[in-house]
This record gives structure tokens, C-alpha cells and sequence, in this order.
């Protein structure tokens, strides 16, 4: 049986609307994956249905080391705690992805200590960190120089949350595309080997990302809400309780008892309104789907409500970006799709 060069599937030409499919024998990718390379368009999705756990289970029976990527602008829904527990002792190098969505001004060493700190709070142990890019190729000369010293003639199993970016720094690593890569979760759809530079590499699904924003979208607002070029932090300098809407995504409140800073780190193709917070529920009745777009497919949420303790705070929403406060903002009300993860931190950046 012969596998999709591009996602791993196995090639069948009998099931359209199933993974694998192609109309031709003899084909190098299926007919999913060609549309995705040269047309962007996605025939089938399969942003569920792979199970995380199998995922696990397959990389830990695997004598190999293992190069974990997450992706710094959506770093919390990467994180996979306990994963030294459900994957055994394996050498880890970590690489930390999309550098270049961050602002340039921002040193790598302040990001790496962020990093570090977070790996601590999670209990997740890695050899090495590497910063890099695959669109840029930013760092990607460093990281293969390190992929060569840890295997010692072992595979590398390449892991992580989907959308994370491993298929595109696979073909930075390659200097060629040769897997699929694109904004779509689940990619990948089996375990894919290939060999790079003398290195045999283990390409594994995306490890399902259950609390994210980017599972409660429709796919084709996925260009709306994931950025593709350097964010462009937006700032609000503010002496009173305050409203942001994310679109129809997300909305919070801050309560700001003297100044306060709110800085936004979100894609710039997704509309951001300010609002003062007396006027905020009107707005988001009237103004739903309307003026506040995207929407989820969900009308279910949930409210959190957070009170401030640090200099700077994010307000991560996973797959969405983050807010950084800062001064005098003492509490705020997170409103989001029901089971999409939000994290209270002290500030990335």
C-alpha cells in the first residue's frame, strides 16, 4: 500500500470523501492534499476525529528522539502537561515556531525565559530550545545541527499540537515542500516517515487542540483569526472600565480603578471595538454577526471573571492571541465560546 507523500494517509481511490483519496493510480498525494498545495482549498476536514491518545501511544512504543514544536503566538494550547509521563523517557528538544508573527523588538532571550518559566509550571523537562521560523527559515540551520547531535542514529519523532507548524518546518529542515503544510488543523493524518539531510524523521498527526478557538470556527474564518505576518501590537491607554470585542468571539471587560494600559496581540484581519463598559451589553445584542463578525458556530458560552496580582498580565484565548494589561485594571471578565481554554499569566512580552 502506498501513503500520501504529503499527510501520510494511505492512497485509495474508491471513497472521495474519505482521507487517502485520489483519482489517479499511481498518484504522489491525495487529491486533499493537492488541493491544499496548489489551491488552498480544503476538500475534507479533519480537524477531529484523530485521537490524541493514540497519537501518544504510537510516539512512546517509538526508540527515538523527539523534537516537540508548539507555536509561540498560540503557546498555551501547545503545552501538553505530563508529557515525559505519556511518552517515557525520550530526549526532547523543543521548537518553539512563528518567531516572525512576534514583534522583532523583542529579544529572544526574553522570549526563552518565558519559555523556560512556562515548561517549569507545566513540568515538561526539554534538552534544548530553538527559536525559528519555517516560512523565514529563521533559526532553522541552528536547529538541524542540534537534530544531528541528538539522534545518534535514532529516528526523530516530530510531535505537537495541530497547527503548530511541524509540516513547514519539516520543509524548511528539507529546503523543498515536501509535506503538506497549511492554516487547517489536522494536516497530517498518519505517522509519515521521511529523511532529511541523513536524518530519518517520524512526522506525527496533530495532536488535537479540544480547547481551542480555532475548533469552534468555521475553517474558512481561519484566515480571519490566525495572523500570517508580524503582529502589530494594538495599544489603549485607559482611566475607566472598558469593553473589547474580538469580532463575535470574544469580549473583556476590564474594571480600572485609576490608569491602565490594554495592549492587544491578535491577527489584524479580525475587528477589534472598544466600548465603555456600561454600553458593552447593548453593543453585543445589537451588533452580533453584524458589526461583531466572525462568530463562532456555538451561541454556548462562559463568563470568567479574574482578579489581577501581577505588574503585567496576558489573557491568553487559545487560538485567538492575548491581551497584555497593565497599571491599575484590578479585575476582568473573560467572555467566551463554552470550552475554549483561557490562560491568566504573567506577561510574554
Amino acid at each position: 500500500m502506498s501513503t500520501c507523500r504529503g499527510c501520510g494517509a494511505i492512497l485509495q481511490t474508491t471513497n472521495p470523501n474519505a482521507a487517502g483519496y485520489t483519482p489517479k493510480e499511481g498518484s504522489a498525494y491525495c487529491k486533499r492534499c493537492f488541493r491544499l498545495i496548489h489551491y488552498d482549498d480544503l476538500t475534507v476536514s479533519m480537524k477531529t476525529g484523530i485521537d490524541p491518545d493514540q497519537v501518544l501511544d504510537g510516539i512512546a512504543q517509538l526508540n527515538a528522539a523527539v523534537l516537540y514544536v508548539t507555536d509561540l503566538f498560540d503557546f498555551e494550547s501547545g503545552m501538553i502537561p505530563g508529557l515525559s509521563r505519556k511518552i517515557g523517557d525520550r530526549d526532547i528538544i523543543l521548537a518553539c515556531t512563528k518567531r516572525d508573527l512576534l514583534p522583532e523588538t523583542v529579544s529572544h532571550d526574553k522570549i526563552a525565559r518565558f519559555v523556560f518559566g512556562r515548561l517549569k509550571e507545566y513540568g515538561i523537562h526539554v534538552k534544548a530550545l530553538h527559536l525559528v521560523s519555517g516560512t523565514s527559515k529563521e533559526g532553522v540551520d541552528e536547529l538541524r545541527e542540534a537534530l544531528h547531535e541528538l539522534a545518534k542514529e535514532r529516528p526523530i519523532v516530530v510531535m505537537g499540537r495541530a497547527n503548530s507548524g511541524k509540516s513547514t518546518l519539516l520543509n524548511a529542515l528539507a529546503n523543498q515542500a515536501v509535506l503538506t503544510s497549511s492554516r487547517y488543523p489536522g494536516t497530517t493524518l498518519e505517522f509519515n516517515e521521511l529523511e532529511i539531510d541523513g536524518l530519518k524523521f517520524v512526522d506525527t498527526p496533530g495532536i488535537e487542540v479540544q480547547h481551542s478557538m480555532i475548533m469552534k470556527v468555521a475553517e474558512r474564518e481561519l484566515k480571519t483569526i490566525l495572523p500570517s505576518s508580524t503582529i502589530k501590537p494594538t495599544v489603549f491607554q485607559i482611566h475607566e472600565d472598558q469593553s473589547y470585542a474580538v469580532g463575535g468571539l470574544t469580549r473583556v471587560d476590564v474594571r480600572c480603578e485609576g490608569k491602565g494600559t490594554v495592549t492587544w496581540y491578535i491577527s489584524d484581519r479580525l475587528y477589534l471595538h472598544r466600548s465603555k463598559a456600561e454600553t458593552a451589553d447593548d453593543l453585543w445584542k445589537k451588533q452580533y454577526g453584524k458589526l461583531l463578525v466572525p462568530v463562532p458556530e456555538t451561541n454556548r458560552t462562559i463568563t470568567r471573571t479574574y482578579k489581577r496580582n501581577e505588574e503585567k498580565t496576558d489573557v491568553v484565548v487559545d487560538g485567538l492571541g492575548w491581551c497584555c494589561l497593565s497599571g491599575d485594571i484590578t479585575t476582568i471578565r473573560v467572555t467566551t465560546p463554552e470550552d475554549v481554554n483561557v490562560t491568566f499569566r504573567k506577561a510574554m512580552l
